[in-house]
């Protein structure tokens, strides 16, 4: 065909062509972004915050703490150690027999010692020195095996990294003589039991002579009364303190859900720094009435408490000694004079155990120490995550198994939320049956996209039905995933708690590993792991629940809507392999309840399960 001036096509038609189709071709996206946009953002959320749970690190944290370790290694030679409570600061001589820690070495292991022996704890007392230095926790192992060793709370000085406890005097007055690291006490028993308590005493040949009186007041709790009689002709200035002492920084888990270090309630406020705070080198010191401070880490907690109402200073300071990282948690008190004469006494109290939160909230009702719980890391959602946990432990109790529990507790959740999931459920289905009217607007109001919305939000608002249905069921169950899987994590009555089954730890992850086919291939799970763990059993019960769920709900008009939730149940395997079996059945279970629950809504709307045709007359059409 011949070339004529009516059959040439200009280029700047063919330019405006491609240019309105592009134009036709984005306002429909743009209309359906619009369906999408809500739902994306809901299920990316999600997705970010269960990343958020297991994978997110504090960065900065760690490269401030590289950084300071560097700093710390070209000033070894000249560091020293942490005073005693309200002695001179290290540049400054300190008084004679003004205790202090020093490097760890000053008392032998091979010291004389009272023993300690109860049903939760047992251990030691170093007669050189008076300090608890050696505790083990009797019903806590490190693994689950029965033969496994019991967990080591506290660590003899002169062993590697030194953990202990102790208390004493520091003097105003010149020239006192004052037990220290060295000092050799005696003892009028050699067994710390509980209704059997232990007295230490030393002379210092001046007239004063120390007593130091430990008693077993609970499980994990200790009471020590300090006293002091003068039978000199001078009146003698003291100020008792308790320390903690440790040794090198322990290792962490390092994540943002969970404080390990430093802890404290000083006037009724919660403070946690970290380890890295104190190597700045600046003490944090601040006047308190009543509290505790002390170390915590995952499971286990060393505090010291003054008497409630007791005015105190609570300090946390570091130090370098022997280039080795040095921590100190302490209370000094207030002056007090003993007068020829007479006497004195102070008492305080020393935890060093499991965190068990039923024990914890025993020990503040009955000993008035404050906010004593929140040496769980219970978090911002303590008044979720607390509830939560006193529910499962009813539970526990109830049915003598955490994991049984969990169903229970997911059941009751269920029924919590149902009429808000039920109301969710039907405008899903409605939303279903406006497919057709959504496909006519478009094609009256295409180009019109204002008036377009407008139609969409009468018709939605006509029929009752909310765009954002979809999302709502995955959205109420993020603050009780949340608050779930910090229970799971920070309580130690989690901790080793079986299942049926392979699980033996509901707060680890599932042992097993489809890698080879659950053990029954002849070898272990690979040394690559996925985000952090295996695909273990569990997960992938997890992935099929939820993808019957998903065949359950209507299915999305949209192919990329569709392609997302397609792909929702592959992800969520993956990404939960690594998190707790507890988390991961807690899961499964609720998407079990929700297939009932969907299933049963979908027979009374007169729709087949799969959300597809009618069965007969029950889905009325939209009008």
């Amino acid at each position: 065909m011949p070339r004529t001036a009516a059959n040439v096509v200009h280029p700047r038609d063919l330019a405006t062509f491609a240019f309105r189709a592009v134009e036709r071709f984005d306002a429909e996206r743009h209309d359906m972004m619009l369906d999408q946009r809500n739902l994306i953002i809901a299920i990316v959320l999600s997705i970010a915050i269960v990343l958020g749970f297991e994978f997110l690190y504090n960065a900065p944290r760690l490269e401030k703490q590289r950084a300071l370790e560097a700093e710390r290694a070209k000033s070894q030679a000249t560091t020293q150690a942490i005073p005693a409570p309200g002695a001179p600061t290290p540049a400054q001589p300190a008084p004679p027999g003004t205790p202090a820690v020093g490097p760890a070495t000053a008392v032998p292991v091979e010291s004389p010692r009272v023993q300690i022996d109860t049903p939760d704890v047992s251990g030691s007392i170093a007669l050189v020195g008076a300090r608890i230095d050696d505790l083990l926790l009797r019903n806590y192992r490190e693994t689950t095996d029965r033969g496994s060793p019991p967990i080591r709370l506290l660590v003899k000085i002169g062993t590697a990294s030194p953990y202990f406890v102790e208390h004493g005097w520091v003097s105003t007055t010149q020239g006192v003589v004052l037990p220290g690291p060295a000092t050799r006490w005696t003892a009028d028993r050699d067994v710390l039991r509980p209704g059997q308590p232990v007295t230490l005493a030393w002379d210092n040949g001046q007239g004063l002579r120390f007593e130091r009186r430990y008693e077993i007041e609970g499980e994990f709790l200790f009471r020590v009364t300090q006293k002091v009689s003068n039978t000199g002709t001078m009146a003698v200035d003291l100020l008792p303190y308790a320390l903690i002492s440790r040794t090198d920084t322990p290792p962490t888990l390092g994540f943002f859900i969970l404080h390990e270090g430093p802890i404290a309630v000083i006037s009724n406020t919660l403070r946690e720094p970290n380890y890295s705070d104190l190597q700045s080198g600046k003490p944090i010191e601040e006047k308190s009435t009543g509290g505790w401070a002390g170390f915590s880490d995952k499971y286990w907690l060393t505090a010291v408490m003054p008497e409630p109402q007791t005015e105190v200073k609570i300090r946390f300071a570091h130090s370098l000694a022997d280039g080795r990282d040095k921590y100190q948690a302490d209370f000094l008190g207030q002056t007090r004079t003993v007068a020829p004469g007479a006497a004195i006494e102070h008492a305080s109290r020393v935890f060093g155990g499991a965190k068990e939160v039923r024990l914890l909230d025993r020990y503040a009702d009955q000993f008035g120490i404050d906010r004593f719980d929140l040496a769980v890391d219970f978090g911002w959602f303590y008044f979720l995550t607390k509830p939560i946990f006193l529910l499962l432990d009813f539970f526990f109790r109830l049915l003598g198994n955490f994991g049984l529990a969990i169903l229970l507790l997911t059941v009751l959740i269920k029924l919590l939320f149902f009429p808000l999931a039920n109301k969710s459920y039907r405008a899903m289905n409605k939303m279903k049956l406006l497919q057709p009217e959504m496909e006519k607007l478009r094609e009256r109001y295409g180009e019109d996209r204002q008036r377009m919305s407008q139609e969409m939000m009468a018709l939605y608002k006509r029929v009752g039905a909310n765009p954002m249905a979809g999302c709502l069921p995955i959205v109420i169950q993020i603050p009780v995933f949340f608050a779930l899987y910090k229970v799971l994590f920070v309580t130690i009555e989690m901790r080793h708690a079986p299942f049926y089954g392979w699980i033996r730890d509901l707060s680890a992850s599932d042992p097993t590993s489809i890698f080879n086919l659950f053990g029954l291939l002849p070898w272990g799970p690979p040394e690559l792991y996925l985000l952090g763990g295996s695909i273990g059993a569990w997960p992938i019960i997890m992935g099929v629940t939820m993808f019957l769920q998903q065949k359950m709900s209507p299915q999305p008009p949209d192919p990329m809507q569709a392609k997302i939730f397609l792909a929702l149940p592959f992800v969520f395997t993956i990404m939960l392999a690594p998190f707790p079996a507890g988390l991961v059945i807690y899961w499964a279970w609720n998407n079990v309840l929700s297939v009932l629950q969907q299933w049963v809504i979908l027979k009374r709307m007169g729709q087949t399960p799969a959300g597809g045709a009618k069965t007969g007359g029950g889905a009325k059409p939209v009008k």
